[in-house]
C-alpha cells in the first residue's frame, strides 16, 4: 500500500487539530456531558471511521479496506475493555463528574502518543526482523490464556503501581481537587493535585494496553498507516462512549472471554504468517513453511464481527448481568483524599 507523505502529514495534522479543539473546549468549560451531546459526537466519530474505511476500499482496494475495518473493530473492542479500568480508576480516586471529561481526554492523548511510538517501533522491527511475528504471536496467545483464566477478575480492582506510589510519597500534594488543574501554588509551594495522580494512573494503564493492542493489529495488517488510523479512530470516541454506556459496560460480563478468543485467534494467525516469512535457521532450515495455511483477512473480519456480536448478546441476555452490589464491588472502593491513611502529602 503506497501512502504519499502528504497523506501522512494530513492525517497527523487533522488528528492533532481535532484533539486541540476538543481539549480547548473541555478546558474552557469542564462539565458532565449530556446524552445528546455524547451521542452526537460519538456518531460523528463512528461515521468518520466508516467513511474512511470505505475510502480505503475505493482508493486502495478491498484487501486494505477489510484490513482497516478488522483492525478498527479489534482496537475498538480492546478500547472498550479499557473503559472498565477507566471506570475503576475514576471511581477509586473519586474524580468529580464534571472533571472526568478532562481526565479522560488527557488519558486519550497520552494513549495516542504512546501508541504512535509503539507503531513506529513495531513497523521498524517488522521491516528488519520477520521473526518478530513469532514473538508477537506467542505474546498474544499468552495474553489470551491469561485473560481467559482470569475472566473479569483482572478488572475487579485497581492496584496503584510503583510509579504512582512513588509519586504520592515523594511529591507534595493537595488533598482536594482544584477544578481540573494538575498543579497548584499554595503558600509559595508548587503542589500536585489528585488530578495529576489520576492522569498518571490513566497514562500507565494506557501503556500496558498498548502492549496488547499493537501486536494484535499487526496480526491483521502490516500497513503502518492503517495501524495508525485504526488506533486513532478507535480512541477518538472513547470519551463519549464512557459517558454514553458507562453503566452498560458493567453488564458486558463476557467481554473478557471474547477478547481472549480474539487475541488467541490473532496470535495463531501471526504464528502462521511467521512460518510463511520464516528466516530462522532452526525452523525448516530457514525456509518458509509452505504447508502452513494463511488465514485470509475476510475470515479474520468475519471472526471478529461474529465474536463481538456473540459476546455482547450473550452478556446482555445472561441472568440479569450484574446486580448493583456486584457493580459496586467491580468498580472498587472510592479513594478518600481526606482520610488519615492517605496523609497530608506535603513533602515534609
Amino acid at each position: 500500500m503506497e501512502v504519499a507523505p502528504w497523506v501522512w502529514w494530513a492525517t497527523i495534522t487533522i488528528t492533532t487539530a481535532v484533539l486541540l479543539v476538543d481539549v480547548l473546549i473541555i478546558g474552557r468549560r469542564p462539565h458532565e456531558p449530556s446524552m445528546a451531546e455524547v451521542s452526537r459526537h460519538l456518531a460523528v466519530y463512528i461515521g468518520a471511521a466508516v467513511l474512511f474505511g470505505l475510502g480505503v476500499f475505493f482508493f486502495a482496494g478491498g484487501q486494505y479496506g477489510a484490513e482497516f475495518f478488522a483492525g478498527w473493530l479489534t482496537e475498538y473492542s480492546l478500547s472498550v475493555d479499557n473503559l472498565f479500568i477507566f471506570i475503576i480508576i475514576l471511581n477509586k480516586f473519586a474524580v468529580p463528574r464534571q472533571y472526568q471529561q478532562t481526565a479522560l481526554m488527557i488519558g486519550i492523548v497520552l494513549a495516542l502518543v504512546m501508541r504512535g511510538i509503539f507503531i513506529a517501533v513495531g513497523a521498524a522491527a517488522i521491516e528488519q526482523f520477520s521473526w518478530i511475528f513469532y514473538l508477537f504471536g506467542a505474546f498474544l496467545v499468552y495474553t489470551a490464556v491469561k485473560l481467559a483464566q482470569e475472566g473479569s477478575k483482572d478488572e475487579d480492582d485497581f492496584e496503584e503501581n510503583r510509579l504512582i506510589r512513588w509519586v504520592e510519597k515523594r511529591f507534595p500534594a493537595t488533598k482536594e481537587y482544584d477544578r481540573a488543574k494538575l498543579f497548584v501554588n499554595q503558600n509559595g509551594k508548587r503542589l500536585i493535585t489528585p488530578m495529576f495522580i489520576v492522569v498518571l494512573a490513566l497514562g500507565t494503564t494506557d501503556l500496558l494496553f498498548a502492549l496488547d493492542s499493537i501486536p494484535a493489529i499487526y496480526g491483521l495488517t502490516q500497513e503502518p498507516y492503517l495501524v495508525l488510523t485504526a488506533n486513532v479512530f478507535a480512541l477518538m470516541g472513547l470519551r463519549q462512549l464512557y459517558f454514553l454506556i458507562g453503566g452498560l459496560l458493567q453488564r458486558l460480563v463476557y467481554l473478557s472471554y471474547g477478547l481472549a478468543f480474539l487475541l488467541g485467534f490473532i496470535g495463531v494467525k501471526l504464528f502462521l504468517h511467521a512460518l510463511h516469512e520464516n528466516e530462522l535457521p532452526f525452523i525448516n532450515g530457514g525456509e518458509h513453511v509452505s504447508w502452513a495455511p494463511e488465514i485470509p483477512i475476510w475470515l479474520s473480519l468475519l471472526v471478529i464481527v461474529g465474536t463481538l456480536t456473540v459476546t455482547t448478546v450473550a452478556s446482555l441476555v445472561s441472568a440479569g448481568g450484574l446486580t448493583e452490589e456486584e457493580q459496586d464491588v467491580r468498580t472498587g472502593p472510592r479513594r478518600d483524599w481526606d482520610s488519615d491513611d492517605n496523609g497530608d502529602n506535603t513533602g515534609e
